[in-house]
């Protein structure tokens, strides 16, 4: 492919049946972490890897329904480790957009236009004290388990932990 050239948006749909599998362990909730998870499940669907991203634990909050006041759950998500410690989620996102960074949502989107699978650990669940009608209805989210995961990562597939 040349350089500057991108692949078109259905490449990662349903992935490369010959690419090893990637899954994304998103543990932690803290935004900028989750955004790089984004980045990397957005990039590896673009070369028509197989992506799997499974939410657990504290990860579960950037999936979170809008609260109330009607803004979605990782708006409210500490900033991450490299920001100062009152940085949310909106805030580093601002900053990220403003430098030409692709933005939380857009991240989103661009997975979900690529196939990437959305994954919500059942027992992550449980241990958060949430349940599954409290995730994003506009994402295509589903429950499962760990072994849901490594199945869908398959034998020569890579784990990483975010």
């Amino acid at each position: 492919m040349p350089i500057g050239s991108m692949p078109s948006e259905a490449a990662g749909r349903g992935g490369n049946e010959d690419a090893p599998g990637l899954g994304l362990i998103v543990h932690s909730g803290d935004f900028a972490r989750v955004h790089y998870a984004l980045v990397m499940a957005s990039a590896a669907a673009a070369i028509d890897r197989p992506v799997t991203l499974f939410f657990t634990m504290a990860g579960l909050r950037a999936i979170l329904r809008s609260g109330s006041d009607g803004t979605a759950g990782w708006l409210h998500l500490p900033g991450g480790s490299d920001d100062s410690p009152a940085a949310t989620g909106a805030e580093v996102d601002a900053r990220y957009r403003a430098g030409g960074v692709a933005g939380f949502e857009e991240l989103l989107n661009a997975c979900v236009s690529f196939g990437v699978r959305f994954l919500a650990c059942e027992m992550g669940l449980k241990a958060a004290g949430l349940d599954r009608g409290m995730l994003r209805a506009d994402l295509p989210i589903e429950q499962g388990g760990v072994v849901t995961l490594l199945a869908a990562v398959g034998r020569n597939g890579a784990l990483l932990m975010v």
